[in-house]
């Protein structure tokens, strides 16, 4: 001390408060500013020594950390068609706040709650606040679509572009007006050099578990790009696995978890060892850039089932064979409504609808010959994958509908090969109740394969909370009584149901006709009724056209 004598220093307390110091400038540089990615780090600092001299607008920025409901409540923008439910409200406002920090951050609501909306929103306000700029978004393939139609949906003010397909280059003028450029992991990595060269408000990453390898040419690819902010979306909860954090943490706010090689000795080996205190540090750093709710936590503010339609693109060669069949089909069909009328043309109908609702399923449940086809060539069966790998790892349980065993058979093998556990089934299962037991009670198996038909009636299936119908019918009874195999009394949680739909096919057709006359159908129809009561001789020609 300055008058010659010693004051009693602890040896393990000053040691603590060297540690944390030196973490703040190996991450953020010796500056004389600190970046605010550091702010959970300087926060934990100042828990541990006494009398902290810290400014108003410092304490007010720490409390905003700490606390969601500290965060100002930002107004949804007046162009958002769609009503926020107060979590959502608040991931909005969080967002924004984020946004403001000039910060990335990762917003990890567990499946279903709308993150997407969350971020539609926050595109919207920076679009109102700012002048325009154009965003990314990279999903998977399987997702693409939908952010399209969701974008359109809710926030028609934006306009969108989506990077797919072999025609892709074409629409490069398009997006110099565009707010919102949408496209996949898979051409991320192909057109890397021209996703590099844009000028890019926000990269956000849907399911950014795709980046979770940091050795990845996808993870590589996707930290090269150039934007002011970056957001990253995931279901899956990312605490559990140190060097995926690591890795989208790299991408969100880089630095801020320091270079890979010491974070795993320093931070992630120690905590795999069970070194709590570490792990409270680690806690504390990211706690400022992560948001997780579960369905758990916000379940006053969700309605008992979450339906959502997902428009998942035809695979490659998938959509060669479609074009093929609608070819054959089309003008036999045509020509026998012409001659007899709707209703007695219904049995080629149906036939012609079911050989292109199999393309549009998987093109193996054609069973051609001298064909090649396998798992790849399903859209639907990769979004399936999306659905249950997200599902899996969040801790939910799922019930998959088909109604063509055989398709049940091909996802049975993709499962497998996933090393998914699974319950399956279908009209000929003999020991149904023990099978349906075994799903409401044996957390261990997380998926129940199931043919419409076998589990349409009589199963009490409340163990699962997602339901994925993989081919939809357009009889709304018959689907409505499937969903609430899982969705009835006995459900303590809500329930998250998925219809994947084949893009450009009949079964998207089908869903607008549904849209159009979906209260006449359910008039019309009994459970067994048939789903072409009520048709005219242009819905048929809508159905069958390019």
């Amino acid at each position: 001390l300055e008058d010659g004598t010693y004051a009693p220093v602890d040896p393990e307390k000053v040691g603590d408060v060297l540690t944390r110091m030196a973490e703040i400038y190996a991450t953020a540089g010796m500056r004389d500013k600190l970046p605010l990615s550091q702010a959970g780090r300087v926060q934990d600092l100042l828990k541990m020594v006494q009398n902290a001299k810290v400014s108003a607008s410092a304490e007010t920025l720490f409390s905003k950390i700490e606390d969601i409901d500290e965060i100002p409540s930002v107004p949804k923008p007046r162009t958002l068609k769609a009503d926020l439910r107060p979590y959502q409200k608040d991931g909005f406002s969080w967002l924004v706040f984020l946004h403001e920090l000039n910060s990335g951050g990762i917003l990890a609501d567990d499946m279903g709650l709308g993150k997407t909306i969350q971020t539609i929103a926050l595109l919207l306000w920076a679009k109102s606040k700012y002048k325009r700029k154009l965003n990314l978004v990279v999903a998977p393939t399987s997702v693409v679509p939908n952010w399209d139609r969701e974008i359109r949906k809710f926030a028609p003010g934006l306009k969108t572009v989506v990077w797919q397909g072999p025609n892709r280059s074409q629409r490069a003028p398009d997006l110099e007006k565009a707010d919102v450029m949408i496209t996949s992991y898979a051409l991320l990595r192909r057109d890397e050099e021209l996703l590099q060269a844009l000028d890019l408000r926000y990269v956000i990453l849907d399911e950014a578990q795709h980046i979770k390898n940091p050795m990845s040419q996808t993870a590589r690819s996707a930290k090269k790009l150039s934007s002011e902010r970056r957001l990253a979306l995931t279901g899956t909860p990312i605490e559990n696995r140190l060097s995926e954090l690591w890795s989208i943490f790299d991408f969100v706010s880089p630095g801020l978890l320091g270079q890979l090689k010491t974070f795993e000795e320093r931070i992630a080996r120690p905590i795999d060892r069970g070194d709590m205190e570490t792990a409270q540090r680690l806690r504390a750093t990211i706690k400022p850039f992560v948001m997780r709710r579960l369905k758990s936590d916000v379940a006053a503010d969700l309605p008992d089932k979450i339906e959502q339609e997902m428009i998942v693109p035809l695979a490659e060669e998938q959509a060669k064979l479609y074009k093929q069949v609608l070819g054959q089909v089309r003008k036999s069909i045509l020509s026998e409504v012409e001659k007899k009328g709707v209703s007695k043309a219904q049995i080629q109908i149906l036939a012609a609808l079911t050989r292109l609702r199999q393309v549009a399923c998987d093109p193996r449940l054609m069973k051609l010959p001298d064909t090649d086809f396998d798992a790849d060539d399903s859209g639907k069966l990769g979004a399936l994958r999306e659905i249950v790998d997200e599902a899996v790892s969040g801790g939910h349980r799922v019930l998959v509908f088909s109604q063509f065993v055989q398709m049940l058979n091909h996802i049975r093998t993709a499962l497998d090969t996933d090393g998914v556990q699974y319950e399956y089934l279908d009209g000929s299962t003999k020991d149904r109740l023990e099978k349906v037991d075994r799903l409401n009670e044996d957390t261990s198996v997380p998926v129940f394969l199931i043919s419409l038909k076998a589990g349409g009636t009589g199963l009490n299936l409340t163990g699962a909370d997602t339901v994925v119908h993989f081919d939809p019918w357009w009889n709304p009874a018959v689907e409505d009584q499937a969903t609430d195999r899982a969705h009835r009394i006995g459900q303590t949680k809500n329930v998250n149901v998925y219809k994947l739909i084949a893009a450009g096919t009949v079964e998207e057709k089908i869903l607008e006709l549904s849209a159009k006359k979906r209260d006449l159908v359910s008039n019309v129809l009994s459970t067994e009724g048939s789903p072409l009561k009520g048709l005219t001789k242009a819905d048929v020609e809508n159905l069958f056209s390019e």
